[in-house]
C-alpha cells in the first residue's frame, strides 16, 4: 500500500486448517470510527461462526469484502485510514486486495495441520502445533471438548510463540479409553505431551478450561517445575454448584434435536452454535468409545446421585503455593459453572470477568481471553 497510514483488516485465521472465511454481516458501515476492540464483522468458517474484533483504531474508509463472499485467510476485508488519505492511495490498495479475494486459494492441501501423537499408558494422546520458536504454552479442553475448542486462540497465541492444543483421553482424534476416568489420569496424558514437545523438562504455560483446568491444575500441583504459569478458564473444581443438566444432557443426547439446545448452554450468544458445530459434536458421540468415555468421566465431575461438582481443585492450587503464578478467567453469564467461584480461588491469583461471556470465553471473548493469557505470560518471566 502506498500510504502506511492505511491499515488492512484482514480475514483471521480461527484455527489450523482454516483457509476461508465467509462475512455474513458487516456491523460496521464506511464513515464509521472505531477503536480497538470494537465489534466489526459476522464471519462464518466451515467450524464456527464468531466475531471479528478490530485490532486498531481509526476510520472504515473502505469495505471490500461482501457478504456472503468467500475470502482466503489473510485477505483484506476492509481498510481503515484517516480522513486525509486520498481516494486514489484507498482505490489501489481496494483493487490489490480484490484481485487476491477474486484469486481464492490454490487446492494443495497445505492447510492441513500436522499432528502428533504421545503415548501414555499406551493411550495415544494427540496435539497439534502453531509457531516454530519461543516459550511453550499448552491448551487443555474440557468434557466433550476438543483441540477446535481454541480455534480462536491457538494461532494468534503463537506469534513468537509454540502454542499446542490436545485432544484428552476420550475426546478428538486421542484413545476413547479413559480408564476410570480419574483427572490423575488425564493429568497423566498432559504430562506425556509435555514429555513430547519440551523432552529437556523445560517448564511451559498451562491453559484449561473447564474439566481440562481442574486437569492443569493437577499437573502444576505434581511437577510445578514444569509450569511456569497456570490460566484457569471456567475452571471445575472450585464449588459445590455445576448445571448437571448440561453435562447429563451433553453425554445422552443423540440427534441434533436433543443436542443442540443442550450445548447452547455454553454460549451466552447462542448464534455461535452453528450446524456444522452441532454436527461435528454428534459425529464425535457417535464414535466407538466415545458414551463409555463421557459416562465415566460425568463419574469424576459429579457426585453420585447429586447435582453437585465432585472435583477438587482447591487443593491443587493451596499445594501450589507461589510456586506458580495463577491466573483465572470466567465468563460473567457462564449457565455452567458459576462466575461467582472465582472468588474461592484462594492466594495471589489474578482474576479477570469477561462481561457478557459464557462458559465458553475463548469462543465469545477470544481477544479478551488471548490479552489475560499473554499477561499472564509475561507476568512469569
Amino acid at each position: 500500500m502506498s500510504d502506511d497510514r492505511i491499515v488492512p483488516v484482514t480475514m483471521p485465521k480461527w484455527g489450523l486448517s482454516m483457509r476461508l472465511g465467509k462475512i455474513t454481516d458487516w456491523i460496521v458501515a464506511e464513515g464509521d470510527e472505531v477503536s480497538a476492540g470494537d465489534d466489526l464483522a459476522d464471519i462464518e468458517t466451515d467450524k464456527i461462526a464468531g466475531t471479528l474484533e478490530a485490532g486498531a483504531g481509526g476510520t472504515v474508509r473502505r469495505i471490500i469484502a461482501r457478504v456472503g463472499e468467500d475470502v482466503p485467510v489473510s485477505g483484506t476485508i476492509a481498510l481503515l485510514a484517516p480522513a486525509d488519505v486520498s481516494d486514489g492511495d484507498l482505490d489501489a490498495a481496494v483493487e490489490q486486495a480484490r484481485a487476491v479475494i477474486e484469486a481464492g486459494v490454490a487446492d494443495d492441501g497445505s492447510a492441513e495441520p500436522v499432528v502428533e501423537t504421545a503415548e501414555a499408558d499406551g493411550r495415544q494422546i494427540r496435539y497439534a502445533r502453531a509457531g516454530q520458536d519461543g516459550d511453550a504454552v499448552l491448551l487443555i479442553h474440557g468434557y466433550g471438548g476438543d483441540r477446535n475448542s481454541w480455534l480462536f486462540l491457538q494461532e494468534p497465541l503463537a506469534a513468537g510463540r509454540r502454542v499446542y492444543a490436545l485432544d484428552l483421553p476420550g475426546h478428538g482424534t486421542s484413545t476413547k479409553d479413559v480408564g476410570d476416568g480419574s483427572v490423575d489420569l488425564l493429568a497423566d496424558a498432559v504430562l506425556a505431551v509435555l514429555d513430547a514437545i519440551e523432552p529437556s523438562g523445560t517448564s511451559v504455560h498451562l491453559v484449561g478450561h473447564s474439566l481440562g483446568g481442574a486437569v492443569a491444575a493437577a499437573v502444576a500441583a505434581r511437577d510445578p517445575g514444569r509450569v511456569r504459569s497456570l490460566t484457569l478458564i471456567a475452571p471445575a473444581g472450585f464449588g459445590a454448584e455445576i448445571n448437571a443438566g448440561y453435562l447429563r444432557g451433553f453425554a445422552e443426547a443423540q440427534t441434533r434435536r436433543e443436542l443442540k439446545p443442550v450445548v447452547a448452554q455454553l454460549f451466552a450468544d447462542e448464534n455461535l452454535v452453528t450446524r456444522q458445530l452441532v454436527d461435528d459434536l454428534l459425529a464425535y458421540k457417535r464414535l466407538d468409545g466415545v458414551d463409555a468415555a463421557l459416562r465415566a468421566l460425568l463419574g469424576t465431575l459429579l457426585v453420585a446421585d447429586a447435582d453437585a461438582q465432585r472435583i477438587d481443585t482447591t487443593t491443587a492450587i493451596a499445594a501450589l503455593g507461589d510456586a506458580v503464578p495463577v491466573t483465572v478467567i470466567w465468563g460473567s453469564a457462564d449457565r455452567i459453572i458459576p462466575a461467582a467461584q472465582a472468588d474461592l480461588v484462594k492466594g495471589a491469583v489474578r482474576r479477570h470477568l469477561i462481561d457478557g461471556a459464557g462458559h465458553m470465553p475463548q469462543m465469545e471473548r477470544p481477544a479478551q481471553v488471548q490479552s489475560a493469557i499473554e499477561a499472564a505470560i509475561a507476568e512469569s518471566t
